[in-house]
């Protein structure tokens, strides 16, 4: 079977297309990075247009780098939710009209179950049953209990504010550009490169250097609900001490000490975010007995949550697997969607279909 993957869910106009014997043949995502730069953030409807001009253009591409076409495929897959609705009425219109002319049958696929396959892509035989799964973006931070395919549980998730809304809005306070993420992890390894003791894991961490005294040494950036006895999480009050922080030594230094001060505070913020996922993540694993410990989705391309969890999970269990997507499937896109089709077509989880009923959504669980 082939199948055409479409992903439109925020701001990455995304096709790819999947044979179930041959693998992935190709996967082609355009950002919008260059054009929500200048809002700081993505506005809805921005991103629904700039949809509109690259969806076509990305489809095309897509058939051609697989050498293949709209006759050859088997089925189209499409994100229907969660995410923008603007966004996604753009993707799942397109494909509506592609099953419709081809007479193509149409799975409907959720965004968040797709970047848990995101671990499948290249058929992981290390993703083992059951699986503590932490999947964390822009818009989710969730722990989840995977029995099987297609089997989940929510664990806990987010309270407020996403990680990854978290590095936005902490980037805007210290303003760095946007996307949040990757700048605020680029100064904090900048941090990093000045402190010759830095330890691993975080719980053995030991920094010294005059301008981290000065601050006071240590965590100063609280780990809110690390050790609460559940398994949700809060951003919120993180993101509001950094705010505070920042506020108070602006005010009482000059500019070029808050210039040189930037790494440190994305540093210690940093590193605080990474602490709370990583301890839930791995309390969970312990207490639902995991073979496999997995993160996903766009902040799993942080350099230091991969680490991180990687080491714990190394320390602390003997013969539980750690599975991460390259770095090129955390954020959106239409390989993981593919991938995830793929797999409810084997299972028979989800029926060939020419039903154009169905609609878009906001918020849809697994």
């Amino acid at each position: 079977m082939r199948i055409l993957a479409i992903e439109t869910s925020c701001d990455e106009t995304s096709a790819a297309v999947y044979d179930t014997a041959e693998g992935l043949l190709s996967n082609v995502v355009a950002s919008q990075i260059d054009i929500h730069k200048k809002t700081g953030g993505v506005v809805p409807e921005v991103a629904s247009r700039a949809h509109v001009e690259q969806i076509l253009p990305v489809l095309d591409e897509a058939l051609q780098k697989a050498k293949t076409s709209l006759k050859k495929i088997d089925y189209i897959a499409v994100t229907h939710a969660p995410g923008l609705i603007g966004s996604l009425l753009v993707g799942v219109n397109t494909a509506k009209m592609v099953s419709a002319v081809l007479d193509k049958p149409i799975l409907p696929m959720n965004h968040l179950e797709g970047h848990i396959y995101a671990n499948f892509i290249d058929r992981n035989k290390n993703f083992k049953f059951p699986a503590v799964v932490l999947l964390v973006s822009g818009g989710h931070t969730s722990l989840i209990l995977m029995k099987d395919h297609g089997k989940y549980k929510y664990l806990g998730e987010t309270l407020d504010d996403a990680a990854g809304e978290a590095f936005d809005k902490v980037a805007r306070v210290l303003e760095l550009p946007y996307p949040g993420g990757p700048n605020i992890s680029a100064e904090a390894e900048r941090y990093r490169r000045q402190i010759s003791n830095f330890q691993f894991p975080i719980s053995n961490e030991v920094v010294a250097s005059p301008q981290h005294k000065e601050l006071g040494s240590g965590k100063f950036f609280p780990r809110s609900m690390m050790d609460s006895k559940d398994f949700n999480f809060s951003f919120s009050g993180l993101k509001t001490s950094v705010l505070y922080k920042w506020q108070d030594f602006i005010k009482n230094n000059s500019k070029p000490s808050t210039l040189n001060a930037i790494p440190l505070f994305c540093y210690e913020f940093e590193e605080a975010v990474v602490d709370i996922l990583t301890t839930k993540t791995i309390k969970a694993a312990e207490k639902y007995k995991a073979k496999t410990v997995s993160i996903c989705g766009g902040v799993a391309a942080n350099k230091r949550l991969r680490e991180e969890i990687g080491v714990r999970v190394k320390n602390k269990f003997k013969k539980v697997s750690f599975c991460v997507p390259p770095i090129e499937y955390c954020g959106d896109n239409a390989a993981m969607i593919a991938a995830c089709a793929a797999y409810q077509l084997k299972n028979k989880k989800n029926k060939k279909s020419f039903n154009l009923d169905f609609e878009v959504m906001s918020n849809k669980e697994l």
